[in-house]
């Protein structure tokens, strides 16, 4: 049996796939560790194969299009709909091999190391950024709440009693 179309569930450790020949029928349905990845892929037929778009998903698009296969990525958002029963890593890897191959899918361009890199850093001053503005928020809100001429000492405040 000629696998035509496979999806893949990607994880840490372990990946889901499933893969279908050309009229739909299961013919592969497997777990592989990271480390069999490149093996299993690289002396497999190539064909068309489809995965949820994720930082990890663009590294081994790369790679697997090495070997000849065709690989589309795919928004999350747009592979939920096909996943038929209870959420799960075989169910996922199953949706996903179904959304691949409908023609009104829209799929994610497979981006290079640099343009990850480059994502990477613009998501880093994004985050300095917004650690930033929320600093200046609090400083903005103490300040507010003791006016000048306010003492921050709360036992001064309170007299003596050392309460608030």
């Amino acid at each position: 049996m000629k696998i035509t179309t496979i999806g893949i569930d990607l994880a840490k450790i372990v990946f889901q796939i499933h893969g279908v020949d050309e009229r739909g029928k299961v013919g592969v349905r497997k777990q592989l560790k990271r480390a069999e990845m490149s093996a299993y892929f690289a002396n497999l037929e190539p064909c068309l194969i489809g995965m949820e778009a994720c930082g990890s998903a663009h590294h081994w698009a790369r790679k697997l299009e090495g070997y000849g296969h065709t690989v589309k990525l795919m928004a999350p958002q747009f592979v939920k709909p096909y996943v038929k029963t209870n959420k799960n890593d075989m169910a996922d890897a199953e949706a996903i091999c179904e959304a691949v191959s409908r023609p009104n899918m829209r799929f994610v361009a497979i981006k290079t190391l640099e343009q990850q890199a480059i994502l990477s850093v613009h998501r880093a001053r994004q985050g300095f950024v917004k650690a930033r503005t929320a600093q200046g928020n609090f400083t903005l809100g103490v300040r507010d709440h003791h006016p000048p001429g306010t003492s921050l000492d709360h036992k001064a405040d309170a007299g003596d009693s050392g309460r608030w």
